[in-house]
């Protein structure tokens, strides 16, 4: 899924519950499944099928490729063999001229978690509903809904999330904010393709704080870089696309 960029208007404050303090103790691992489940099926590779998030109180790490340390979200990104293969291609990027490896690095206040309930006509937010829960890898899940306004499109996402796992506002697992951990969300496809995530499993314990660490090699990007090393990259992506 995209990542999706709010563009919101940060007029009121709501009593939203979630601050950037630690909700809870919770240690432990969440297992996910990914299956097919729109009208017309897609195929799952199998190293996609399954995934895990490590969490230790506030902190999330999501793979290798994000770490939640308390408010601060950090992305790894590898693009070693990209870089490679635009040697080999006698290509060169103007923006860059590291070895790939970079991370980037983001600081959330509490006026960014108090706007995420606020609607927005283009962005994101999220709706919390109350009084709706479902039992999903042993955990009560309450509702959400994320709706994502664009230029161009609308749409809607249903979530189901847990706030006894993970920091108040979680920013990894779908790059908003949500409170606590989503047990379950569908992203729908065009063509009548979805995918569902959906906790399988729950493990409490069996993580240590050498499993949070930030992965070796990476250097930071300063934001304003990577979206120019972003936009440097889609152009050689299309131009790639017409050769």
């Amino acid at each position: 899924m995209k990542k999706l960029v709010a563009i919101a208007a940060f007029a009121v404050l709501v009593l939203s519950g979630m601050t950037l303090n630690a909700q809870n103790k919770f240690k432990g691992i969440v297992k996910y499944a990914v299956r097919s489940t729109g009208e017309v099926a897609i195929e799952i590779p199998e190293q996609a099928a399954t995934s895990e998030t490590k969490v230790l109180g506030d902190k999330i790490m999501q793979g290798s490729n994000a770490l939640q340390d308390g408010n601060t979200v950090y992305s790894f990104i590898d693009l070693s063999q990209l870089i490679a293969y635009l040697s080999y291609k006698d290509m060169e990027l103007e923006s860059y001229s590291g070895d790939g490896k970079i991370y980037t690095k983001h600081t959330y206040t509490q006026l960014d978690i108090d706007s995420i309930t606020i609607p927005v006509t283009e962005g994101y937010y999220v709706e919390l509903v109350a009084g709706e829960t479902k039992k999903i890898a042993g955990y009560d899940a309450k509702k959400a809904i994320l709706h994502v306004n664009g230029a161009e499109e609308q749409m809607s996402i249903e979530v189901w999330y847990t706030p006894e796992i993970g920091p108040a506002a979680n920013f990894i697992s779908l790059g908003v904010g949500f409170p606590g951990m989503p047990l379950e969300y569908t992203q729908t496809m065009e063509g009548g393709k979805a995918i569902t995530m959906t906790a399988t499993e729950i493990v409490k314990g069996k993580v240590k704080d050498v499993d949070f660490l930030m992965p070796s090699g990476f250097k930071l990007m300063e934001d304003e870089a990577f979206k120019t090393l972003q936009a440097e990259l889609e152009e050689i992506r299309e131009l790639l696309q017409g050769e």
